[in-house]
């Protein structure tokens, strides 16, 4: 019995939402602090689905680091792992609040000074899924410690995920992007990305087909594609194609953090031995919840109820 259900490595940092919507970065003027990045976003909603999730980040020995820690531990995260630095402050991201994909400006300091030692391999084996994302891979040393970590995790039997979050913002280098997600994909990681992920991952717009084919080369048999308001489609390598049409929601409030309420339902379901179809379902459904909630997932609703 593993007393870790995910370990969520990479980026934690303030999201800075404006409070106007679908306004740009340029005319909005007032922003609302939340707790950001998306292995974190990640971490928090599977324990707030009931699992035992562990994240290893860093953040600064600051004002926004102590915030990040104690919003970690009253959303029940493991935060043995994170380390807080006196040599960088903590990371930020100001974000558009939209009904599409948000605009964004990042301030990365900390985020990305992850080291090996934050994951002793005891800690790793005593876990189920191992989650990065194509963010917390674009700057060293994260990204070397992340390699490292995930193929002693895949040697000791974990579920390897990642989210490909892409974007030439955080990642200018295209070529580099693609060398270092082939390795990280040659592990067997169930994947997830956007349409917008892979529109910026590739410069310009490629077809499903093209998609899944290039991510099953480089060694992934189980690939989530999210197209938003049309829906998502799953390729696995040995059961094919899988799609399933986006839920009716009446007012989107927010997108920033939906694909990460997806993965997370996603995963849940993996944990839980589900079907695919049955997974896509309840990744939808913990999506179109968060669509409609500002920051984190809401409390007053029983989360479990309404997924299964």
């Amino acid at each position: 019995m593993k007393n870790i259900d995910i370990i969520c490595i990479g980026e934690v940092l303030i999201d800075f939402i404006g409070h106007e919507i679908n306004t740009s970065i340029n005319r909005t003027k007032d922003y609302h602090r939340f707790l950001g990045g998306s292995p974190t976003n990640v971490a928090v909603n599977a324990s707030r689905l009931g699992l035992k999730s562990l994240l290893v980040a860093s953040c600064g020995q600051d004002g926004l680091g102590e915030y990040i820690v104690r919003k970690l531990k009253d959303n029940h995260v493991n935060t043995s792992q994170i380390a807080k630095l006196e040599s960088a402050p903590t990371s930020v991201i100001f974000v558009s609040k939209s009904t599409e994909t948000p605009d964004f400006i990042a301030y990365r300091e900390a985020d990305c000074q992850i080291s090996e030692d934050q994951l002793p391999d005891e800690i790793i084996a005593d876990a189920a899924i191992f989650h990065t994302t194509c963010f917390a891979l674009s700057k060293n040393p994260a990204r070397q410690t992340i390699l490292n970590r995930a193929k002693k995790a895949a040697e000791l039997g974990l579920q390897l995920s990642i989210d490909i979050n892409f974007s030439e913002r955080i990642w200018p280098n295209r070529e580099e992007a693609k060398q270092v997600l082939a390795e990280y994909l040659s592990l067997n990681p169930l994947v997830k990305l956007s349409e917008d992920d892979c529109y910026r991952l590739f410069a310009e717009v490629k077809t499903e087909d093209f998609i899944f084919d290039y991510f099953h080369k480089l060694g992934a048999s189980r690939i989530c594609l999210t197209k938003g308001k049309n829906g998502v489609v799953l390729s696995d390598s040995e059961q094919g194609l899988f799609f399933q049409e986006a839920l009716p929601i009446e007012e989107i409030k927010d997108t920033t953090g939906a694909g990460d309420a997806f993965w997370t339902g996603f995963l849940y379901a993996q944990l839980h031995k589900k079907e695919l179809e049955e997974s896509i379902s309840i990744a939808q459904r913990l999506a179109s919840i968060k669509l409609q909630n500002v920051g984190r997932l809401p409390d007053n609703i029983n989360i479990l109820s309404k997924l299964l």
